[in-house]
């Protein structure tokens, strides 16, 4: 196996020649293409367990592994990758067999070298468009983006308009949601976006203290109050004195705790353990939690007094499956992010990537899908994010069955809906996409994001077979 020098997109040649290597990796360097060349189908296989290629040029006979086992592996690894067969003795059935293994072409030896210059061309085209509207997206992320939180869609623009309108005279709010939504940027965001911006944000995990030290952490202590207390120390709501504490799983405060906390709200006051005289503290109080802390309070595990002390205003954070038209917004944020920070040239995922994308579960919602694209960005050899790469990282598997991923956007009635309606307002129009964009309240990029996911006004290229 040979690399040639590196550029963009990416050719993989196979074949047992090294006549034909030779001559289509000097073509295809010269149009722009980074030239891998394998001289068999078993080092082909063995290119690909651990890298993508934009095309691949394969033969059809060769030695041990034939050409439509390479396909099929090209197939299961990568169904981004354009594939095209190449053979001395074309028959009917090779043929008929490379197009279910979805091959766009079949090239007959000797070549024609203006059909393979057009497919190249067409590949080449490809990658660039692919990777303008990733790099749109990216663009689009940091004008959707809210303190931290990126959401273009109905869901969060509300919540981004509630934060604005409360923030300003906001004491206390209790902010719900699941793990992994974004509690904590809600939080955040209602500090900086209120009167005290430039003061102390002082966060809490209330699941990850010591129950037996919660009175300590939080209020301080003095000399001696306890064994192990060798100096007065101040407690968390002293030192946000000011400011804003964030208590994040607020549901796990243990009752004794509630109680003081409740004093804290009403009365602003705080005693450390060991003190005989408590101390006032001019403190926002912004709690989190991912349980039904109503189901609680009817348990008795809760006290009401704190619950509705606390619920001022319920800011609830949608989780991920509420909000899929922001995926591919958090998705480039988070590559552009990552990249910048590893040093790598990754844009964004690929078309198929894609889909996998807006199909997963994301149980662990937008901080899972954080996780995802940075372990699949450390692992891209390429500019692109592949279907296989995010299969290697993560945990969550789309809702389709594997073999219907690549009709994911069309198999879910949702996205049937959508599709019928972009297609209807397109018909309304006359096709122009200007007026449609406007008629279904996107902006350009999101439109032509829609018509490459749902293929609407895509056309099949012609095989010569």
């Amino acid at each position: 196996m040979r690399a040639r020098p590196s550029t963009r997109p990416t050719i993989l040649v196979v074949d047992d020649e090294p006549s034909i290597l030779e001559l289509l990796g000097r073509f295809a360097e010269d149009g722009g293409f980074t030239v891998v060349t394998c001289a068999g189908g078993q080092e082909a296989l063995e290119y690909l367990k651990h890298h993508r290629t934009d095309i691949a040029l394969v033969d059809l006979r060769m030695p041990g592994v034939d050409g439509l086992e390479v396909l099929r592996a090209i197939r299961g690894a990568d169904p981004d990758c354009r594939t095209v067969l190449m053979s001395g003795q074309a028959t009917i059935d090779s043929a008929v067999e490379a197009v279910k293994l979805g091959a766009i072409d079949y090239l007959t030896k000797p070549f024609d070298i203006g059909k393979l210059k057009r497919i190249l061309t067409v590949v080449r085209d490809d990658a660039a468009r692919l990777r303008s509207l990733l790099e749109a997206e990216q663009a689009v992320a940091k004008q959707a983006e809210f303190h931290g939180m990126i959401g273009r869609g109905a869901v969060m623009q509300d919540l981004f308009a509630l934060i604005r309108r409360l923030a300003p005279h906001l004491r206390t709010a209790l902010i719900t949601g699941e793990t992994g939504s974004g509690k904590e940027l809600v939080a955040r965001a209602l500090h900086r976006a209120g009167p005290r911006h430039n003061k102390r944000f002082v966060v809490v995990n209330c699941a990850a203290v010591v129950e037996s030290l919660f009175e300590s952490e939080l209020f301080g202590h003095m000399r001696g109050a306890f064994t192990g207390a060798t100096d007065n120390r101040v407690g968390w709501f002293e030192a946000a004195d000011g400011g804003t504490v964030f208590l994040d799983e607020i549901g796990e405060l243990p009752m004794k705790v509630q109680a003081k906390l409740l004093r804290v709200l009403e009365l602003g006051e705080i005693q450390r353990v060991g003190a005989s005289e408590p101390r006032r503290v001019d403190v926002h109080v912004l709690a989190a939690t991912n349980r039904d802390l109503l189901a609680d309070v009817t348990a008795g595990s809760y006290r009401a007094d704190l619950y509705y002390r606390l619920n001022v205003v319920d800011l609830r954070v949608p989780p991920l499956r509420d909000r899929p038209e922001d995926i591919p917004y958090l998705t480039a944020a988070f590559v552009q992010e990552t990249a910048a920070r590893i040093g790598k040239s990754v844009v964004g995922p690929t078309p198929a990537a894609a889909k996998w994308l807006a199909a997963a579960r994301w149980d662990g919602n937008v901080r899972e899908l954080r996780n995802v694209i940075e372990r699949a960005c450390l692992l891209a050899d390429s500019e692109f994010i592949t279907e296989h790469d995010l299969g290697r990282v993560a945990r969550t598997r789309p809702l389709a069955a594997p073999a219907a991923r690549a009709a994911v956007s069309s198999d879910s009635a949702l996205s049937v809906v959508e599709r019928d309606h972009i297609v209807e307002v397109l018909a309304r129009v006359g096709g122009n996409k200007a007026s449609a964009a406007r008629i279904l309240g996107l902006d350009r990029r999101s439109l032509y994001r829609r018509l490459e996911l749902h293929e609407i006004g895509t056309t099949k290229r012609p095989t010569n077979l």
